[in-house]
């Protein structure tokens, strides 16, 4: 039986997981040729700030050699960028001029670094925090007696600046919120974040407002809106990404931040599919590796078909649960909580231990709806399954700060008795 043509373009962690779940669902069924940019095989992200802190070499990054891809039938075009989808007739024109033809293709292009409108950005020294050209970049620029800002106090500009920093670079952090990781931390535990984050050296400061970089041909200083100058020989833009959409969209195929995408992860051109950070699928677009994860074995499922083909995506939970600045953090769900909600919370300052749990209670049962670990984050995935599967945990509530139901032996209360 001829094997069906599958172009995936971008060669990332996304497009990686979906050849790995295709290779046990349907081996052999498909020619699956993946079309990646980067000049370099497909790598872990996540582990570019142990590349930039020296703690890792280049080769540790790597997904799989590529013996894994021959075994799996897989072809990889790296350093290949593509120009055009002409969706009518199914092909894919490459900046080389070749063109390939496709049965089914899917877009796994991620996102892009955003870049401040602001005069500076152009000069050398400027550079942003988001795959193996930036952190080349900043390898060969970062060295002790350097100083460096990064903007942003997201994950990506705390995980620049600990790497910075680990170089021996004098690093400070500028971030626009009045707190560190406002999308993953509440307040306390962002506060514990920036004393731990200190502690490291890094200067950081909350409520700054970039207004321009100076400098004549490099960078030298960056002026916050308020007048504070920052010396700064390298600058490190990390305060958010955008989907890669602009091929979708160059070719008709529907768009809002990101490429358009049902509960199966199609689009609405015939035979494309979308997955992991270039996709918005009912208004979300994620930013973190385990969305794109679950969209690839639900995409799997349907490619291959058989039993499986009615899988659906129905969104994800946001979790994260990574080391930040040498400490582990873990938040998943609605952290914030309102009026509604009730806390749970456990905290120890002085060992920097922290945990919040938010609870949802009706007539019928009490839910776990979010959580916040800060230190110990053990108890995370825990928690995550509690808040998926939304199970009543009312008779548990007593405990379930200590973590999962014998974490911690009964205490003997009545010694005669033991």
């Amino acid at each position: 039986m001829q094997r069906e043509a599958l172009l995936i373009i971008g060669n990332g962690m996304a497009a990686t997981r979906l050849c790995a779940e295709l290779s046990t669902l349907a081996p052999g069924r498909f020619d699956i040729t993946i079309v990646g940019a980067e000049p370099h095989p497909a790598y872990n992200r996540v582990l570019l700030s142990s590349l930039l802190a020296g703690e890792i070499g280049a080769a540790d990054i790597e997904l799989h050699p590529a013996e894994w891809w021959q075994a799996r039938g897989v072809s990889v075009r790296t350093g290949c960028a593509v120009d055009a989808i002409d969706t009518a007739t199914r092909r894919v024109r490459l900046a080389d001029g070749a063109v390939l033809p496709y049965t089914s293709l899917v877009l796994a292009t991620g996102s892009q670094a955003i870049r401040l409108p602001v005069p500076g950005m152009e000069l050398d020294g400027v550079t942003t925090f988001r795959d193996r050209a930036d952190v080349d970049s900043l390898l060969a620029a970062a060295r002790p007696g350097r100083r460096a800002v990064v903007i942003g106090g997201g994950l990506l500009g705390l995980e620049a600046a600990t790497g910075l920093a680990a170089a021996g670079v004098e690093t400070a952090v500028v971030h626009l919120a009045d707190r560190l990781m406002e999308r993953q931390l509440d307040a306390p535990a962002a506060s514990l974040l920036r004393r731990a984050v200190e502690a490291r050296g890094i200067a950081v400061h909350l409520g700054a407002s970039t207004a321009r970089i100076e400098g004549t041909t490099r960078a030298e200083a960056l002026h916050l809106a308020d007048g504070r100058c920052l010396p700064a020989d390298l600058v490190v833009v990390a305060c958010g990404v955008r989907p890669q959409a602009e091929l979708a969209r160059a070719a008709g195929i529907a768009c809002g931040r990101g490429v358009l995408v049902d509960d199966g992860l199609a689009t609405d051109a015939p035979g494309i599919y979308a997955i992991g950070e270039c996709a918005e699928h009912r208004g979300e677009v994620y930013g973190l590796v385990e969305p794109a994860y679950e969209q690839a074995r639900v995409l799997a499922a349907r490619l291959a078909g058989g039993a499986e083909s009615a899988a659906t995506y129905a969104g994800s939970v946001i979790a994260t649960n990574l080391k930040v600045s040498g400490v582990r953090v873990f938040s998943a769900g609605d952290f914030t909580g309102d009026a509604a909600t009730q806390d749970i919370v456990l905290a120890d300052s002085g060992a920097a231990h922290y945990r919040r749990l938010v609870l949802r209670e009706d007539a019928h049962a009490t839910r776990l709806v979010g959580a916040v670990l800060f230190g110990d984050t053990a108890d995370g995935p825990y928690y995550l399954e509690l808040i998926r599967s939304g199970r009543d945990i009312g008779g548990e509530r007593a405990d379930i700060a200590f973590g999962p139901p014998g974490a911690f032996p009964t205490p003997i209360l009545d010694r005669e008795a033991a």
